[in-house]
């Protein structure tokens, strides 16, 4: 039986959610690399960052990991199904949204651009972190040192121009997505409409500046504090 508009969009709001939560989580640890760096721990091994890479690695968060690749799948999957259905039935009409005023913004017109951005520099970020770390711990291999696969990752001023571009197209996929995720789960009304848009704003600014100050706090230990 072929799902209802509604419930597709449901599904897709309750998979961004999830993601959403673990994008905060792993903003928060990789932050901790900053943190370290104003108390003299960047590099120790009693860091603080090296702490939250050593959370991640312990079984029960590892088992999240498929979970995650699921909850992620699903929401590109549903991303193309219900564009293809919003060109479909309203032609130029890119991405359905119910506020006209949210609909004239660049990123609720290009939630699918940003998407496929960020999808590709995922698989970018992969090849470089979680490929030297967990997988390689999975297969039993000795895992990459956080602070040095940092530095060697953000040692180019273009690497971290790409990942810069990167969360700012993160952000303005989550700018777009945040609101629209609590509107289609009922949550978001005449009273709370503008509350979640302004929660949303707080949100994108905190994910993108964390992101951001952990590459150029790298390469900063790599160019300029060394």
């Amino acid at each position: 039986m072929a799902l209802s508009s509604i419930t597709k969009k449901l599904i897709m709001s309750i998979s961004g959610l999830f993601l959403i939560v673990f994008l905060l989580l792993h903003m928060t640890i990789n932050f901790l690399s900053v943190i370290d760096t104003f108390t003299g721990n960047y590099g120790a091994a009693e860091g603080l960052f090296q702490a939250g890479c050593d959370i991640m690695a312990l079984p029960i968060v590892t088992i999240m990991v498929p979970v995650l690749a699921a909850g992620f799948l699903v929401h590109i999957i549903y991303a193309f199904i219900l564009t293809y259905g919003n060109l479909k039935a309203r032609g130029k009409e890119r991405y359905a949204v119910a506020n006209k005023t949210k609909a004239e913004s660049w990123a609720a017109k290009n939630m699918l651009v940003l998407g496929v951005v960020v999808l590709g520099l995922v698989v970018f970020h992969l090849n470089h972190f979680w490929a030297e770390m967990q997988l390689k711990e999975w297969m039993g291999e000795h895992a990459a040192n956080p602070y040095d696969l940092l530095n060697a990752t953000f040692q180019h001023w273009w690497i971290v121009l790409i990942y810069i571009v990167w969360f700012i197209a993160l952000g303005l996929h989550l700018c777009h997505g945040f609101w629209s995720a609590f509107q289609s789960i009922g949550m978001s009304n005449k009273v709370w409409e503008k509350r979640l848009m302004y929660i949303g704003y707080a949100f994108v600014a905190v994910i993108v500046l964390g992101f951001t100050a952990t590459a150029v706090n790298a390469w900063l230990h790599v160019n300029v504090l060394c």
